[in-house]
């Protein structure tokens, strides 16, 4: 081929190749701003908190719940309150409801210091964080914070004001709570760290009553056929401490017995004042529940620096002091509501 001829057919070609260019449809552009290209809006109602509750069988642990449940409504929380009945299987029951109903968080009150470690992690693994107030768990890596008394000091000052009620000789009885709950030993431990030191006061018999104000009324009765001449109970919470009161009041001795509870409850506070009830311990447990929606709060809106244990002091509440506490705290706190 002449390179006049060679110079012909590569220009019919080049221009060939620019018409099927021209010819070939563009793609579409993506729209920069269409609604239809975004992803799909977050939704925009309130987040799910969670209050799982050891029992709603105790005035006490309904404060507790309904404080909870308040204090994070009006954070912005939608909340549902979970009663375990203090049984196990019911809490990881609620647990799994919880994971699998997208709460994004929980304030708990265990029934069981290691049982209820399993179920912690559970929500931890699923992104859900969880707050315990008032009941402590065995682990330091499942809870992002625990809100609790300080049950072994507050037991301590009991047990000084038990002797010096009692005196350094007599017969006593202790009530016990929960085996599986920390506060259970943790209080008994206080106690017995001043009462021990006294050689004259005998401990004739000690007994779980479970924290449950009708075990604690049906345990004492069995006890006083035993031992009909004692001189005072240490019973691990109010509930149990009100059922010993009914007990010794059906057998004629609630003017001769003292009895001590622990927590704070109003029944009790108000048995102080009118002087069936020696003392007790004021737990707090609005301020512990606050402590502990405004910490999962906190958590939830990016601050993760919290600490694993936040204590709250107990206060003994005696007749003598009575008038500065009520509805579950302090009265100043009541009526300046």
């Amino acid at each position: 081929m002449t390179t006049p001829a060679l110079f012909k057919t590569l220009f019919l070609l080049t221009a060939g190749l620019l018409g099927l260019t021209a010819c070939k449809p563009k793609a579409a552009a993506p729209a920069a701003s269409s609604p239809t290209a975004e992803a799909p809006a977050a939704s925009t109602g309130p987040r799910k908190i969670a209050v799982i509750i050891s029992t709603l069988n105790n005035p006490w642990f309904v404060v507790l719940a309904e404080t909870a449940r308040d204090e994070a409504k009006r954070l912005g929380y939608e909340v549902t309150i979970f009663d375990s009945q203090n049984d196990p299987a019911k809490e990881a029951s609620s647990f799994e409801n919880v994971i699998a109903s997208g709460y994004s968080a929980v304030l708990f009150n265990c029934t069981d210091a290691n049982g209820s470690i399993a179920s912690v992690r559970k929500a931890k693994a699923a992104n859900i964080p969880v707050f315990c107030m008032d009941r402590e768990i065995n682990a330091n890596d499942a809870a992002v914070s625990q809100v609790l008394s300080d049950n072994y000091s507050g037991c301590v000052t009991l047990g000084q004001n038990f002797v010096k009620q009692v005196g350094e000789t007599g017969q006593y009885v202790e009530l016990l709570g929960l085996v599986g709950d920390n506060n259970t030993w943790n209080r008994s431990k206080g106690f017995h760290s001043v009462v021990d030191r006294y050689p004259g006061l005998k401990m004739v018999a000690q007994q779980n009553a479970d924290f449950d104000r009708s075990k604690a009324l049906e345990v004492l009765e069995s006890i006083l056929q035993a031992h009909p001449d004692i001189d005072a109970v240490f019973c691990g919470n109010d509930a149990m401490a009100m059922g010993a009161y009914q007990a010794l009041l059906a057998a004629g001795k609630a003017a001769k017995v003292k009895v001590f509870g622990f927590d704070g409850a109003d029944d009790v506070v108000k048995a102080i004042a009118d002087g069936k009830i020696a003392a007790t311990g004021m737990q707090f447990p609005k301020l512990m529940a606050k402590t502990a929606a405004t910490s999962a709060d906190k958590y939830l809106k990016g601050e993760h620096s919290l600490p694993q244990k936040i204590p709250v002091a107990v206060e003994l509440v005696t007749k003598e002091n009575v008038s500065k506490f009520g509805d579950y705290g302090r009265a100043e706190a009541a009526s300046a509501k």
